[in-house]
């Protein structure tokens, strides 16, 4: 068999638009031949996939895997171009099979080259184009995480997904015994948990001593550079600055949020409430947060301009 070279690999998907992982098999089964190579990408299907891959997919859904156990979760964002695929029962399958798929994948490109667990003939990557060739629209993969309970700890991963699949949340939660795991109360902070993060767009971290020295330094930086500060005293202004950045701080952090059902708590008392009832330490241990398309750069059309311009094209 001919040695398939990465620059015989770009020059097919130069040729056809077609991904680098269909383009290297298309090539390794016609034996490095680059037009036999076209023709055999052509009947799978794929060179018209590999041509929408180039559209925008700002689209889709944000979704959850959670184990039946609650030891294992995963949160996934794919994308396609219009939120009318993305309404589709052949999309939201699919999203929720790659979500759980993604439950024991390292990376997307690991995901990708799994065996789509709904069909061990194909891979996930292979069967993604062929729902890009059957629903019509650019699909991808954007990102994954996925949590899972770290051996000889007792914990608890949940989701919640706000507005049919744009906001997404994926929490884990510990606690010093399989039976306070099992308590009702704390998993139902396990889910006011992750809604309260869906809630709270500038949260980041847990708690103040989770965030980073740079982060906080580049924000006692922009303080300190505030005109209304200028004129004052040195020691006033360190003063000031110190309060603001406190307070700062504060915003970006989950346990000193306001709780959302509770006003008169903050979410940290609500977690000293739980820790009371079932008896045993309790934390929040890590979360992530995906809104559906942040920052893609989607790509604004004018409709008229586009059917003009297919209609001059024939």
């Amino acid at each position: 068999m001919a040695e398939i070279s990465a620059k015989l690999v770009q020059e097919l998907r130069q040729k056809t638009g077609a991904g680098m992982m269909d383009c290297k098999k298309a090539l390794k089964e016609t034996d490095g031949d680059i037009e036999q190579a076209i023709d055999w990408l052509r009947k799978k299907g794929i060179t018209s996939a590999g041509k929408k891959s180039d559209r925008i997919a700002a689209e889709g859904l944000v979704d959850t895997y959670i184990q039946a156990d609650g030891k294992v979760g995963v949160l996934i964002e794919v994308n396609c171009q219009t939120d009318f695929v993305a309404r589709n029962e052949a999309f939201k399958s699919l999203v929720k099979s790659l979500a759980q798929q993604a439950a024991t994948a390292e990376s997307v490109e690991s995901l990708l080259a799994q065996p789509y667990i709904e069909n061990n003939s194909v891979t996930v990557d292979e069967f993604i184009k062929q729902s890009i060739a059957t629903l019509g629209e650019n699909i991808q993969v954007r990102r994954f995480v996925n949590f899972a309970v770290a051996d000889g700890k007792t914990g608890l991963v949940d989701s919640y997904i706000h507005t049919g699949g744009r906001v997404g949340v994926l929490v884990e939660l510990e606690s010093a015994s399989e039976s306070a795991a099992a308590n009702e109360e704390f998993q139902a902070l396990a889910r006011n948990a992750a809604m309260q993060v869906a809630a709270c767009p500038n949260v980041e971290y847990v708690s103040v001593d989770q965030i980073p020295a740079d982060v906080v330094q580049k924000e006692k930086d922009i303080e300190m550079g505030k005109d209304d500060l200028a004129n004052k005293p040195e020691n006033i202004r360190e003063k000031i600055v110190q309060g603001r950045i406190e307070k700062r701080l504060k915003e970006m952090t989950l346990l000193d949020q306001p709780y959302i059902r509770d006003q008169s708590i903050s979410v940290e008392e609500l977690v000293k409430q739980v820790k009371a009832k079932v008896g045993a330490e309790v934390q929040v241990s890590r979360f992530v947060r995906y809104i559906l398309g942040e920052g893609i750069e989607k790509q604004e059309t004018n409709f008229a301009d586009e059917v003009a311009a297919q209609i001059g094209a024939k």
